[in-house]
């Protein structure tokens, strides 16, 4: 029998993986420009520091809200319309961002870019769900997800080009012209997937919403992925201030931090798919994990290094970081039925969210700054704090990884059972 893994993806397919892919990259790179453009807001908009925070977790907190929100109607409309409908509303947040002139409308902006931003990466997940088999899914997920890297290597400096160039309006108004574009492409070649529809139960959107969260499956995945953001948040927000403040990078070749970093993620990112979906997922997110952990927990207790050992540092731990993001994605992906996976991956993006969210807070009070020095105090302590809970993820994940092929061993023996009674009719 011919391996799944290996089957040659169509045209369409192939279509498919690069409107999700733009799409992720496009939303990403909306909430990425904000860092790098931090300086230019605060001065723009005469904001604090706290002002700017606020700026930036508000879409992280609405983007939250609205997967709970939208989950229990997930399951029951085309995932078409459905990501046409949020993608046209993230463009014309977007396009508001690039309008405002003021602190508190930049907020109410970046809300409303949020509420239809955020639901975006559940609908894509929950068509490749539908779309691809669990074996081709390593591969999917890990082209789809280059926007993560690819955000990083143009986000950073194309969005501090513009800005400096121009003003830090365009910026958000170029993110918005090629999402633009985008919508154009899902209108007039993206097929209905729909196929959900014909086997939905729940007729209540509230119903099926406390019907996957009750589901004590799907509760461990959400766990799992929970964990996970909140590890990681913990650290992302500090990472700049660390490397200038304490490793001696200058802030003119920070941006160049971030570009070997992204450019390293782009090459892992396929790779890993393809890794993902070759050998074991859990064992493969398993050593990525272990991998982060030592690089997390020696990173932060370095002092003044060399720039091309902090950009070492930073390409071994976002391999790590890509390593466990592409099997575990995967995995997650196979715990929901298809009659619940737009419920499902909705809930799922949103704990990412707010966990991300609570990471930062946590990680803000555990991390102090030096008034004469600036150098970051105690990040060495969210360090290990990070490696505690990247420890209990890889549990979580085990018990993932035994739902899955549990789900798939029945799966199968359902089929088998249709084939012999397909048999016996004849």
């Amino acid at each position: 029998m011919k391996n799944p893994a290996s089957t040659p993806l169509s045209g369409y397919q192939t279509f498919v993986i690069f409107i999700l892919a733009i799409t992720q990259f496009t939303v990403i790179l909306d909430f990425m420009v904000m860092s790098p453009m931090g300086d230019i807001l605060m001065k723009s908009l005469r904001m604090s520091t706290s002002n700017f925070g606020i700026a930036v977790s508000a879409y992280a907190f609405s983007a939250g809200l609205s997967g709970i929100l939208t989950a229990g109607f997930a399951d029951k409309f085309d995932r078409k319309k459905l990501l046409l409908f949020f993608y046209i509303g993230f463009v014309g947040g977007t396009i508001m961002c690039g309008l405002v002139n003021s602190y508190h409308w930049l907020v109410a902006a970046r809300i409303i870019t949020g509420l239809f931003g955020g639901v975006i990466g559940s609908i894509s997940m929950a068509i490749v769900t539908d779309l691809f088999t669990l074996q081709q899914r390593g591969r999917v997920m890990g082209f789809i997800q280059l926007g993560f890297g690819a955000s990083q290597v143009l986000g950073i400096p194309v969005g501090l080009y513009l800005a400096t160039k121009w003003n830090w309006h365009i910026t958000f108004l170029a993110v918005a012209g090629l999402a633009a574009l985008v919508v154009i492409l899902i209108v007039t070649v993206l097929k209905p997937v729909n196929a959900h529809l014909a086997i939905r139960k729940d007729k209540a959107p509230l119903l099926h919403l406390w019907h996957t969260i009750s589901n004590k499956d799907y509760r461990i995945a959400f766990t799992s992925t929970a964990l996970l953001s909140i590890g990681g948040f913990m650290m992302m927000p500090f990472g700049s201030a660390f490397a200038v403040n304490n490793l001696g990078v200058s802030e003119d070749k920070l941006p160049l931090v971030f570009m070997i970093a992204g450019v390293s993620t782009l090459i892992a990112m396929p790779f890993m798919g393809y890794l993902s979906d070759k050998v074991n997922k859990f064992r493969l997110f398993a050593v990525a994990c272990l991998w982060t952990m030592v690089v997390i927990v020696v990173y932060t207790h370095m002092g003044t290094i060399p720039f091309w050992l902090v950009a070492t540092f930073n390409v071994v731990m976002m391999v790590g970081i890509t390593g466990r993001m592409v099997p575990s994605t995967t995995l997650v992906s196979g715990v929901p039925a298809m009659q619940d996976r737009g419920a499902f991956m909705s809930i799922n993006a949103s704990l990412q969210q707010i966990s991300g969210g609570i990471g930062a807070v946590i990680g803000g009070l555990i991390v102090t700054k030096d008034v004469v020095t600036h150098k970051l105090g105690h990040y060495e302590v969210v360090g290990y704090i990070v490696a505690a809970i990247t420890l209990v993820s890889i549990v979580l994940m085990y018990r993932v990884d035994r739902l899955v092929k549990r789900r798939t061993a029945a799966q199968a023996m359902n089929e088998i059972g249709d084939k012999d009674i397909a048999v016996v009719e004849m």
